[in-house]
C-alpha cells in the first residue's frame, strides 16, 4: 500500500516538475515578448507618425480620384443619347424614299435632339460626335429638301388650261398622298429653320417650281389675249369678246384657285398668304405686262378700241373681287390686279370724252354730203358705239359717276378743252348716267350734222331730209337694240322726237308755197254765204259765175302756181326719195298729204269749173291728187 502510495507522490512530483519547467519556460517566453512588444510599440509609433505623415499628403490626391470617378459618371450619362446612333444613322443614310417620310422624319427628329442635347453640354469629348451629328443632320435636311423638289417636279409640268376651260373641268391640284408629304417635309424645315417664311428653303422651292408651273402653263393665254386683240384695219371697231382677255383671266383664276388650295394644304396659315404670293409672282407679272401691251394698243385708237378697255376693265375687276372671295387673306392679289388695270382703267375713262369729241372733229371735217341728204355713215357708227358701250354698264356707270361728282365739285366759271358729260342729275342712279350720256352723244352728233349741213346744203328742204334721214337711223337703231329700254328709263324729254320734228318742218317748209297759192279770199257779204267745212254741196259752176274777170284770173293763176310748184317738189321729193330712209319717206308723205289733200280738195270743189274740164288749169282732180300724194311715199 505504501509502494502504491509512494509512486503515486513521486508520478504527481514529476508533473509538478515539469509544470514549472513549463512555467519557467512561460515565464522566459512572456519576457522575450513583453521586450518584443516594447519595440513593436517604439517601431509602431515611428510607423505611425511616418503612416500619418504620408496620410496627410495623399488625402488632396482621394478627393481628386472620388470627383473623377463621378465625373467619368456624369460622361456616361450624357453620352447615353448615343446610344442608338448606330440604328439612326442608318435610317438616315438610307434615304427617305426607302425609309419613308415619317420614319426618316421621326429619326432626324431625333438626331437632331440628340445634336442640340450634345452641344449644349459643350464637352471637348463630345465634340466629334456633334460634328457627326451635325453632318448627319444637314445630309438629312438636303435629303429631305431633294425630295420635296422631286415631288413637286412630277406634278410641275406646264398644263393646257383652255382644256379644262372648255371642257369645264376643275384645274388639278397635287394628290392628296404628295400633299401629305410635303406638309410634313415643309412642317419639319420650317420648325427647324430659323429665318421668316419667305426664306424658308421649302417656300422658296414651292415658289420657284410651281411659279414657273403657273407662268408657263398661262403664257400661251397671254400671248392669245394680245393677238385675238389686234385689229384686221385700222378702222375695225373692237367687239365684245373678240379678245382672249376674258379667256385669259377664266385661266387665272382657275390656276390661282388650284394653287391656293395646294398651299393651305401643305403651309400653316400665318405662312399660306405669303407662299402664294411668292408663287404667283411671275404669273402676276406676266399678266400685268400683257394688260401694259393690251393698253398700248388701246391708247394707239382709243377711239375704236376704248371697248377693248372697258373689257378689260370689267373683265378683270370681276376677277379681282371673285379671287378675293376664293383665297380668304390673300388680298394683296385683288390689289394686284387692280393696280395691273389702273392704266386701262384711265384710258377708259379719258375715251368717254374722246368719242363725243371725235364725233365734232370728224363732222367738222367733212367736205361734202349726198346730194340726196341721205344719213351719214357716221350716225350708224356712233350708235353703233352707243349699242356696245351698255355691254359694260357697271364700269360705265362707275367712270361716269366719277365724272359727274369731279364735274359738280369743279368751279362754275371753269372750262374744259375736252368735252364734258352735261345734264346729269346728282340723284340719277348709274341708268340714268349712261342714258344721258347716250343723250348728250346724239346731241352733240345731231347738233353738228346740223351746224355742218347749213354751210353745204343750198336748201332748208335737204337740210330738213338730211336731219330726218340720220333721226330716222338713231331712232331705228334705238328700238332694235338695249337703248330702247335704257332711255325709257330717264325723265328726260324725248330729244330724239324733237329733232324729228325740226327735220320734218325744215323740208315741208317748202312745200308751203303750194299750199299758200290754195287760199283764196271769201267775200261773205257778197251774195250767198259759202258752206263752212266739209257740210254741203259747193256749185263749183256757181262760185265761178259770181267771180269778176279779176278774181277768176287770181284762181287761174293759183292753179298754174300750185301745178307748177306741185310737180316740181314732188319730183324733186321723188329725187331725194333715193337717199330717204324708208321710215322718213313715209313719214313724210303723210305729212305732206296732210297739208295739201284738205286744201286742195276744197279749192278744187269751189273752183275745178274754172278751166270747164279742159284741164288747162286744173291738172288734178281730188282723186288723181290723192294718188299723187300717196306715190310720194
Amino acid at each position: 500500500m505504501v509502494s502504491l502510495r509512494n509512486a503515486a507522490f513521486a508520478e504527481e512530483r514529476a508533473e509538478v516538475e515539469v509544470l514549472f519547467a513549463e512555467a519557467k519556460k512561460f515565464e522566459e517566453i512572456s519576457k522575450k515578448m513583453k521586450a518584443s512588444l516594447a519595440r513593436l510599440q517604439t517601431s509602431g509609433g515611428i510607423l505611425g507618425d511616418a503612416l500619418a505623415l504620408e496620410y496627410s499628403n495623399t488625402a488632396p490626391l482621394h478627393v481628386i480620384n472620388n470627383n473623377v470617378d463621378k465625373m467619368l459618371a456624369v460622361i456616361d450619362q450624357w453620352q447615353k443619347p448615343l446610344e442608338g446612333r448606330g440604328q439612326e444613322e442608318s435610317i438616315i443614310r438610307d434615304g427617305p424614299a426607302k425609309a419613308g417620310v415619317t420614319a426618316y422624319l421621326t429619326s432626324l427628329k431625333r438626331v437632331d435632339n440628340m445634336l442640340s442635347e450634345l452641344a449644349s453640354k459643350k464637352l471637348r469629348v463630345n465634340q466629334q460626335a456633334v460634328d457627326e451629328l451635325g453632318q448627319l443632320v444637314r445630309q438629312g435636311n438636303t435629303e429631305l429638301q431633294s425630295l420635296f423638289d422631286s415631288i413637286l417636279r412630277e406634278d410641275g409640268q406646264k398644263i393646257e388650261p383652255l382644256h379644262y376651260i372648255t371642257k369645264q373641268l376643275p384645274f388639278p391640284t397635287i394628290l392628296q398622298n404628295k400633299i401629305s408629304d410635303l406638309a410634313s417635309i415643309n412642317s419639319f424645315m420650317s420648325t427647324n429653320s430659323r429665318s421668316g417664311p419667305q426664306n424658308s428653303p421649302t417656300t422658296r422651292e414651292y415658289a420657284e417650281i410651281r411659279g414657273n408651273y403657273l407662268h408657263t402653263s398661262l403664257q400661251n393665254l397671254a400671248f392669245a389675249s394680245i393677238s385675238t386683240s389686234k385689229k384686221k384695219s385700222l378702222d375695225e371697231v373692237y367687239r365684245q369678246g373678240t379678245s382672249g382677255i376674258g379667256t385669259y383671266a377664266s385661266g387665272l383664276e382657275g390656276m390661282f384657285v388650284a394653287e391656293w388650295q395646294n398651299i393651305v394644304s401643305i403651309f400653316s396659315p400665318d405662312d399660306a398668304g405669303i407662299a402664294f404670293e411668292m408663287t404667283t409672282r411671275k404669273a402676276m407679272a406676266e399678266f400685268s405686262k400683257t394688260v401694259q401691251n393690251l393698253n398700248s394698243q388701246i391708247k394707239s385708237s382709243i377711239i375704236t378700241d376704248c371697248f377693248l378697255a372697258f373689257e378689260v376693265v370689267d373683265v378683270v375687276t370681276r376677277l379681282a373681287f371673285r379671287m378675293d372671295g376664293q383665297t380668304g387673306q390673300t388680298g394683296h392679289v385683288k390689289q394686284q390686279l387692280i393696280d395691273a388695270i389702273r392704266p386701262v382703267r384711265d384710258t377708259a375713262k379719258l375715251s368717254l370724252s374722246e368719242l363725243l369729241e371725235d364725233i365734232r372733229r370728224r363732222i367738222a371735217s367733212i367736205a361734202v354730203f349726198q346730194h340726196d341728204g341721205a344719213a351719214v355713215p357716221l350716225t350708224s357708227e356712233v350708235m353703233t358705239r352707243c349699242q356696245s358701250l351698255l355691254a359694260y354698264p357697271q364700269v360705265l356707270s362707275s367712270f361716269l359717276s366719277k365724272s359727274h361728282n369731279k364735274s359738280s365739285s369743279a368751279s362754275n366759271g371753269s372750262s374744259s378743252s375736252l368735252p364734258t358729260i352735261k345734264s346729269l342729275d346728282i340723284s340719277a342712279d348709274g341708268n340714268q348716267l349712261i342714258a344721258h350720256y347716250v343723250l348728250e352723244t346724239f346731241e352733240i352728233l345731231l347738233s353738228s350734222l346740223e351746224t355742218r349741213a347749213r354751210t353745204i346744203f343750198k336748201t332748208k328742204a335737204i337740210l330738213g331730209v338730211f336731219m330726218a334721214n340720220n333721226v330716222a337711223v338713231i331712232d331705228r337703231m334705238i328700238r332694235s337694240s338695249d337703248l330702247q329700254q335704257l332711255l325709257s328709263s330717264t325723265n328726260s324729254p324725248n330729244k330724239i322726237e324733237i329733232w324729228r320734228k325740226k327735220g320734218t318742218g325744215a323740208y315741208l317748209d317748202s312745200w308751203r308755197e303750194p299750199c299758200a297759192a290754195l287760199m283764196d279770199v271769201q267775200y261773205t257779204n257778197r251774195g250767198t254765204r259759202p258752206p263752212s267745212g266739209n257740210t254741203g254741196t259747193v256749185d263749183s259752176t256757181a262760185v265761178i259765175k259770181g267771180l269778176s274777170s279779176k278774181d277768176k284770173d287770181a284762181i287761174k293763176e293759183k292753179f298754174k302756181t300750185f301745178n307748177s310748184r306741185f310737180e316740181e317738189l314732188s319730183a324733186k321729193h321723188k329725187e331725194l326719195g333715193q337717199g330717204m330712209e324708208r321710215d322718213v319717206k313715209n313719214q313724210l308723205a303723210r305729212e305732206i298729204q296732210a297739208m295739201i289733200e284738205p286744201l286742195y280738195a276744197r279749192f278744187w270743189d269751189r273752183y275745178h269749173e274754172i278751166d270747164k274740164g279742159k284741164g288747162k288749169y286744173v291738172k288734178f282732180d281730188k282723186g288723181s291728187l290723192a294718188s299723187q300724194l300717196s306715190s310720194l311715199g
